[in-house]
């Protein structure tokens, strides 16, 4: 496999990574948060409505596990392609 074959192949992982967890973080927040906040309220977390609690907090909780989850996988994906830093 050629250099630019090796880097076109890590973009396109990289993309679909991305892709991956933009569509986590828009049906986290905008699909929970909004859309279905009103068959989620019927459920209850913490003695809050649980449609409530996404919109408030879910939605940055589920953020910042997008954001660790993406560092750890670019991670694997740098020593798979070698483009890793020392």
């Amino acid at each position: 496999m050629s250099s630019s074959e090796k880097m076109a192949e890590y973009w396109k992982a990289n993309l679909r990574l991305l892709m991956i967890c933009l569509v986590i973080w828009f049906v986290v927040s905008f699909g929970f948060g909004i859309i279905l906040v009103g068959p989620l309220n019927s459920i209850m977390l913490g003695g809050y409505p649980l449609g409530f609690w996404f919109a408030q907090q879910g939605s940055i909780y589920t953020f910042l596990a997008l954001i660790f989850f993406y560092a750890w996988r670019m991670n694997q994906l740098d020593r798979q392609f070698d483009v890793h830093e020392d």
